[in-house]
């Protein structure tokens, strides 16, 4: 009887909010999984309980260099996600944007291995367009505040593309709308978390211009499934859905349709935590912050047969949970 060796898969990011969950995953259904970070965002603590696994090993690497070893998938989570850090150290960020995309794909390309890479909304700006297709190109300012994450995650789809066409590389990627849910950073200046540690502080919501800009939210599960859909899906099927809608690379949306306004998020909170004495006060607006965000997911419903299955009144209980017992 041969013995079937478990796949391997190499997650960068991995001690991040996200990178954290998807390695969870890939341990429940069997994998190897070996975890790179610099730790510059992310945390250990997040993969603390998946240390004691013998499938499971951690690297502190960050991806702006080269990594080497044979894997069967590449998730490629590594970039600073909220605009507090990326903003901290914009040049890194874009490095690690470009140069950690060209890193995996260099590595997926000399191991024959599938990479999925994590993009995001944000590629799309402030954009004119709504709800967001795949085939809209964006409206992004490329020398604003916000730009080293914005066009460092437009060049990496780019590079992508571009492996794609020139080398065969099988590489897909995602855009991601605002995810939340366990393992978030408490200070990473994201609406979630922001609103969940002020409201449990007893300080103020802060909430910028009138509060009227709209975002749409994903909780993290939804997203993995996602992942793992695309992930599981064979060559031929991604290269044949590209043709059919004209797309240059394999490139898809997720996130949550469904359309909050920041108010209605900040009155929410606030609804879930009923002892919070906080107050829902104003602030200017910042620079570049788009006024609506909303996914269109018609070709991942296609592609995956998936859509996002948890409201955001329940991910959001399970986040404020989560925080509860981060401030005990």
């Amino acid at each position: 009887m041969e013995l079937k060796l478990p796949k391997k898969a190499l997650v960068t990011g991995a001690a991040g909010f996200l990178g954290s969950h998807i390695c969870r995953r890939l341990l429940a259904e069997g994998y190897e999984v070996t975890a790179l970070d610099n730790l510059f965002t992310g945390t250990k603590d997040n993969i603390l309980d998946l240390m004691d696994s013998k499938r499971f090993s951690f690297v502190l690497h960050d991806v702006t260099q080269p990594f080497w070893g044979r894997f069967d998938e590449i998730y490629n989570l590594a970039c600073p996600a909220s605009p507090i850090h990326y903003q901290h150290n914009p040049v890194e960020t874009l490095k690690s944007s470009v140069l950690g995309i060209m890193n995996m794909l260099d590595l997926a390309l000399k191991t024959k291995a599938k990479l999925l890479h994590t993009s995001t909304s944000e590629v799309y700006g402030d954009p004119l367009v709504h709800p967001q297709v795949e085939s809209y190109w964006g409206n992004v300012n490329t020398i604003g505040v916000r730009s080293c994450y914005d066009e460092g995650k437009r060049c990496a789809e780019t590079l992508l593309a571009d492996y794609r066409r020139e080398f065969g590389v099988d590489a897909r990627m995602v855009r991601i709308f605002n995810t939340y849910g366990p393992n978030m950073h408490p200070k990473d200046g994201r609406v979630i978390s922001n609103f969940i540690m002020q409201a449990l502080a007893n300080e103020d919501i802060t909430l910028f211009g009138d509060g009227m800009q709209t975002r749409s939210f994903q909780y993290c599960d939804d997203l993995m499934d996602a992942m793992r859909r695309y992930m599981g899906l064979p060559r031929d099927v991604v290269d044949g859905f590209c043709a059919r809608h004209g797309l240059g690379a394999p490139v898809i949306n997720t996130g949550n349709p469904g359309e909050y306004t920041i108010r209605e998020l900040a009155e929410e909170t606030l609804r879930q935590i009923p002892e919070s004495t906080s107050k829902i006060v104003y602030r200017p607006i910042p620079a570049d912050d788009p006024k609506r965000r909303k996914p269109d997911i018609t070709l991942a419903k296609e592609l995956l047969g998936w859509e996002p299955k948890v409201p955001l009144k329940d991910g959001l209980a399970k986040t404020i949970t989560y925080f509860k017992g981060l401030v005990k």
